[in-house]
């Protein structure tokens, strides 16, 4: 059967159509095998998709610049670069690296900050997975505009302790803005109208910290915060040896008599009343039972072989807890 001129001609453009669809299709999902190998494209602020394609081609991770130049202009996603360290291994195709972009599926930094850290132990974390220097952070508890921006008086107390996933490349500032602002979303909804003996939102912080120093123990947090409320209430001093042990820095040894005895603003047994700032990141429980302790009238506390603290209404019985404790330690029993 003869064909007409004008039928081949629309069988060949077909024919052509076909085969250039099928090598696009195939050069679209197609995938080049990095192995074990990791790629990273680290995309700027200001940086135009086309040299982000040139980057993904020359550094092997597509087989092809058009087909990821194109669709990303036909979806749009050429207008949509997010900022970020992109990690590439395995297989990928121009498919699965614009799905990437697409989702802004940059590397993200895991940073565990545990409840009760101080600034300065929050600073190591931040400064060893952020790759900082921890002197930045510690700084930056000395910012008055930054503080007044992010609406606390200090750092300390307020970089909430969580577990937060930071992009790489994050700034300090915008990282500690972060944390500041986990410990307002946090504790919103945990405010009274009233606090505890007409203190201050900071004061109330600052309780919580010691009660975060003092126990972990389950149920314990509101026994312990309710003795030092008592005591602020009879105008006694809180004789807190985390606030003593704060104010030398942090100590890796017990607390001794001569300890008890150095001239700092955070030494309870020689100061009444508050330390002037937070001692750590209190947790939300401590929060809570700093806004609420349980009604009480114990005066003393101290730690068992239990994990947990024994309390007393007076100093006599306080000292008779101690030497049972004391007493049930010695070899002889």
């Amino acid at each position: 059967m003869k064909i007409s001129g004008r039928k081949a001609c629309f069988i060949l453009a077909l024919a052509l159509v076909t085969a250039l669809v099928g090598w696009a299709t195939l050069s679209y999902i197609r995938t080049v095998d990095l192995g074990e190998r990791t790629v990273s494209i680290v995309i700027m602020p200001g940086d135009s998709f086309g040299s982000v394609v040139d980057r993904l081609v020359r550094r092997g991770v597509v087989p092809s610049k058009i087909m990821l130049a194109y669709p990303a202009r036909v979806y749009g996603i050429d207008r949509l670069l997010t900022p970020g360290k992109y990690d590439f291994t395995g297989r990928n195709s121009c498919r699965s690296a614009l799905r990437k972009l697409r989702d802004a599926d940059f590397v993200r930094i895991k940073v565990t900050v545990p409840e009760g850290s101080t600034i300065w132990k929050a600073a190591s974390i931040l400064a060893e997975r952020l790759e900082v220097d921890s002197g930045q952070v510690v700084n930056l508890n000395r910012d008055s505009t930054l503080l007044a921006r992010l609406g606390v008086p200090c750092l300390e107390g307020y970089l909430f302790p969580e577990t937060y996933f930071f992009p790489w490349g994050i700034g300090i500032e915008e990282a500690v803005g972060e944390m500041v602002a986990m410990f307002h979303t946090s504790t919103g909804s945990a405010w009274p109208d009233s606090l505890p003996l007409a203190l201050s939102r900071d004061e109330i912080v600052t309780v919580a910290s010691i009660v975060e120093a003092e126990t972990s123990r389950e149920g314990e947090h509101r026994l312990v915060a309710s003795v030092y409320f008592n005591r602020l209430q009879k105008g006694m001093k809180l004789d807190a040896d985390p606030t003593v042990i704060y104010g030398l820095g942090g100590l890796d040894r017990p607390l001794n008599q001569r300890d008890l005895k150095k001239n700092t603003p955070y030494n309870t047994y020689l100061k009444k009343g508050l330390p002037p700032t937070p001692i750590n990141s209190p947790g939300i429980k401590s929060i809570r039972a700093a806004l609420a302790p349980e009604v009480t009238d114990y005066l003393y506390f101290v730690a068992d072989d239990s994990g947990g603290h024994q309390f007393s209404r007076t100093n006599a019985e306080h000292n008779r807890a101690k030497r049972r404790i004391r007493d049930a330690r010695s070899p002889s029993n």
